[in-house]
């Protein structure tokens, strides 16, 4: 928080921004890698002196703030406080755990949440941006581009303006724009020719969803996304491009506004709220141990957890694996929780190389630590933008959604990653031998220390991209320049 918060009062005096009587409203999908981003953009932007408003369901808000990592404590807490958090009662919903051994593994098991949080919100949210409307010069909703529907009210408010936020790379956005939802985008050689499929994605039921919430975006005045120029320029420009070159009236602007999270983690050293993952990394050498998640949607079968911890432990390497179950709608709803099984007296036998977690993790504040070599992961968006912004490497092992896309760019465009699972095979397990050969590539390789390399100097170079001048902290400051017009 300090460092944003610094950049901000700086970008304030360099380019004169007064505070004005702008209000921010974020209205998330209520799901983790979506509820997290949008209150990571929202320390970004009260980092200009604008209020900020946060609206979900009590269940969905409480998780946002219980899992929010990589702030300094106090600033967080200033920062929490400071944010006005809207807590909307809604009924009961269904929440079933993930199927593990689910053909397809989208995370059907949420469409429950989703749909409740929908169909329940539009009411109290109309009304609390009607009631904001009167407070304020102008109110900025920035929503989740699955809660459309959700803010519709904005249309009738004349001092309102609504920008939908992207949870997903420009580079996979482009491809879903093009080939699912009609867009006329022209790809160019940027693109490789050879592409993931979309068969095993997504569900028919949850595209229905999305087309059914996209209607809405129409209301529109711009998109934002958690990424940088720096990194997937040339794709924001396809779909820009594409804007320019519509039927429509109305150009829309679209911002790259990342990375949303923190740059630097406050040292925790000797305090008592240190992750003991963390304090285990403080003892291990610097680039040695990899990090093995798979994000809060992936629920892995018997067969693959048993077959990943043989990987793990005959590659040698050290590691960190978080063994937890998919989240739920509700995340505190603790009915018929499961546990994975791992192999008798596994973890016993991996003292000292490596320790498996079955609790919510840190992730930002591990993958900062020097000790990390690499991430094995989903490739949810989320993941990538930590991960990248840290300057560390991925194994990429994409589970559904936009993640095999996402692999794409990660290791054949970037350049920063290797593939343990090409999704071609996405119905086939992956191999004790495949994960063990994977991890020596990434860990104890030439091959691993050049990935390695790059991928410390993207970080490296996303961090000065958000310095004064830098093209990600010029973004920013345009933005909140734009909407404080």
């Amino acid at each position: 928080m300090a460092n944003h918060q610094s950049q901000g009062q700086q970008a304030h005096a360099l380019y004169g921004f007064k505070q004005t009587k702008v209000i921010v409203v974020m209205v998330p999908l209520p799901a983790q890698g979506h509820l997290n981003q949008l209150l990571q953009l929202s320390r970004l932007i009260l980092s200009y002196d604008i209020p900020v408003h946060f609206v979900g369901t009590t269940t969905h808000n409480r998780q946002a703030k219980l899992r929010v990592h990589g702030w300094d404590p106090q600033a967080a807490a200033a920062a929490t406080s400071s944010i006005h958090f809207h807590d909307f009662e809604i009924p009961t919903f269904s929440c079933p755990s993930a199927n593990p051994n689910a053909k397809n593994k989208f995370p059907s098991h949420l469409l429950p949440a989703f749909y409740a949080s929908v169909s329940n919100l539009r009411e109290p949210v109309s009304f609390l941006l009607r009631s904001l409307s009167c407070q304020a010069r102008k109110i900025i909703v920035i929503h989740d581009s699955l809660m459309g529907s959700v803010v519709q009210e904005i249309q009738f408010i004349s001092n309102a303006e609504s920008y939908t936020f992207h949870s997903v790379s420009a580079f996979t956005l482009c491809l879903f724009l093009s080939e699912k939802m009609g867009r006329n985008i022209k790809l160019n050689d940027a693109v490789p020719k050879q592409l993931p499929p979309f068969e095993g994605c997504f569900t028919n039921e949850f595209l229905d969803f999305v087309a059914s919430e996209y209607q809405y975006h129409k209301f529109n005045s711009g998109c934002i996304y958690n990424t940088s120029r720096l990194i997937e320029g040339i794709y924001m420009d396809l779909i820009e491009n594409q804007e320019k070159e519509s039927v429509e009236k109305n150009i829309k602007k679209h911002w790259a506004l990342g990375p949303f999270n923190p740059l630097t983690i406050p040292d925790k050293k000797g305090l008592n709220e240190k992750h003991f993952c963390l304090k285990w990394l403080d003892k291990q050498e610097r680039n040695s141990v990899i990090f093995v998640s798979f994000g809060t949607t992936t629920a892995l079968s018997n067969e693959q957890v048993k077959q990943l911890a043989i990987g793990l432990k005959k590659s040698n390497q050290k590691f960190i694996w978080v063994l937890r179950d998919a989240d739920k709608g509700d995340v505190f709803n603790k009915d018929s929780e499961k546990k994975a099984e791992l192999p008798k007296g596994y973890e016993d036998s991996i003292q000292g190389m490596g320790i498996v977690v079955r609790e919510w993790v840190p992730q930002l504040e591990i993958l900062a630590h020097q000790a990390i070599g690499g991430f094995m992961s989903h490739c949810g968006w989320n993941s990538c933008m930590e991960s990248i912004t840290m300057g560390v490497p991925i194994a990429a092992w994409p589970m559904h959604s936009d993640q095999p896309r996402n692999a794409v760019l990660i290791t054949d465009l970037l350049k920063i990653g290797i593939v343990i699972k090409d999704w071609c095979r996405r119905d086939e397990i992956v191999t004790a031998k495949m994960v063990e050969t994977c991890v020596k590539r990434l860990m104890a390789s030439d091959e691993g220390e050049g990935v390695r390399k790059r991928a410390a100097e993207l970080g490296e170079s996303l961090h000065r991209s958000m310095g004064r001048g830098g093209v990600s902290r010029l973004e920013i400051d345009s933005f909140v320049a734009y909407i404080s017009r």
